[in-house]
């Protein structure tokens, strides 16, 4: 076909020789050189001792943090004509340095918090979120600590600064009021400054508390915690702004009586946080399995998959389960 075309091009010309066989020009036209040939290096190319020293000077401690143009007018200035600054970008690409070219402080692997809870006061996460105030730009800051296998609020406050010495007394109060002795609980938190405070951190050592926090810009690592934050702010009674510390203070305690007491969590299966809390969950199983089985009885044909079975709490909680284990 292309002979044909280069015999034809020489009686009406390339464009119309290509568009009655319906090809591509591109054809008509020679090759590139094999793929194993090279074009020869021009007389006025830099030299390879040049373009090492041209290199040295680009990254250079003055140079290393700008651009070839840059580099290449300064130098100008100062009467210096090392090469054109588009070599000079030729030059950094050759070595893949045409981006960033200072040594770089490299941020650590960090590791994924893995904490299993297998019964409640094992793992507490907490966290602190803010309640819009009066006016714009105005807030205050609520303080919570939840277990996180029984979403059970063990600690809340609300307060109107974001302070380490608060976050101290809270969870004091939470860890005497929960009994909680020492090597038995870890604290999960975030990487805020309150959270990693050494008065914090002071405490928890005398408490035999093991401490655990998310790693860098994660959200996910701090799930329960998260979650809550989004029920409080999701409640049908939570105001767009409180008028004051007092205000915020006086709606919080209902809310949080109801989270604990009343509230029917889906991730407990529908039971509340303070049944499991506080091992009653098996007995309020037990109590609706019965009335499930005396409704199969009744009307055996309303269930099409037999026998409904009232479901208890988790038997394990995870933040971060291992890739390898099977959850239910």
């Amino acid at each position: 076909m292309t002979a044909i075309a280069q015999e034809l091009s020489q009686t009406v010309g390339k464009a119309r020789a290509c568009q009655a066989l319906d090809m591509p020009r591109s054809r008509l036209y020679p090759r590139q050189e094999a793929a194993g040939s090279s074009r020869p290096t021009p007389a006025h190319a830099l030299s390879a001792e040049e373009r090492t020293a041209i290199r040295a000077v680009l990254n250079s401690e003055r140079f290393m943090d700008k651009a070839p143009r840059q580099i290449y007018a300064a130098l100008l200035d100062e009467g210096t004509y090392l090469c054109h600054w588009r070599s000079m970008y030729r030059i950094l690409h050759d070595f893949a340095e045409v981006r960033e070219r200072r040594n770089l402080r490299q941020h650590p692997p960090y590791q994924k918090p893995e904490l299993l809870a297998e019964g409640p006061n094992q793992v507490w996460s907490w966290d602190i979120t803010k309640l819009r105030g009066p006016a714009k730009w105005t807030h205050f800051a609520l303080y919570s600590v939840i277990d996180i296998f029984s979403r059970f609020i063990v600690g809340w406050m609300i307060a109107e600064r974001e302070s380490a010495e608060l976050a101290k007394q809270l969870i004091a109060a939470a860890a005497a009021n929960q009994q909680i002795q020492p090597e038995q609980l870890t604290l999960h938190a975030d990487n805020g400054k309150p959270m990693k405070a050494k008065t914090l951190a002071l405490l928890l050592s005398d408490l035999g508390i093991d401490k655990s926090y998310s790693r860098p810009y994660v959200s996910d690592d701090n799930p329960f915690s998260e979650a809550q934050f989004k029920t409080v702010k999701y409640h049908p009674t939570y105001p767009d702004r409180f008028g004051c510390v007092q205000d915020a203070r006086a709606w919080a305690r209902p809310f949080f009586d109801w989270y604990n007491y009343d509230h029917y969590h889906v991730g407990l299966n529908l039971l509340t946080p303070a049944v499991v809390h506080y091992g009653q969950a098996e007995a309020i199983r037990q109590q609706r399995q019965a009335v499930l089985a005396a409704a199969y009885a009744q009307f055996p044909q309303r269930f099409m998959q037999g026998e409904p079975v009232a479901k208890g709490a988790p038997d394990a909680v995870w933040i971060n389960p291992p890739i390898e284990t099977n959850l239910p």
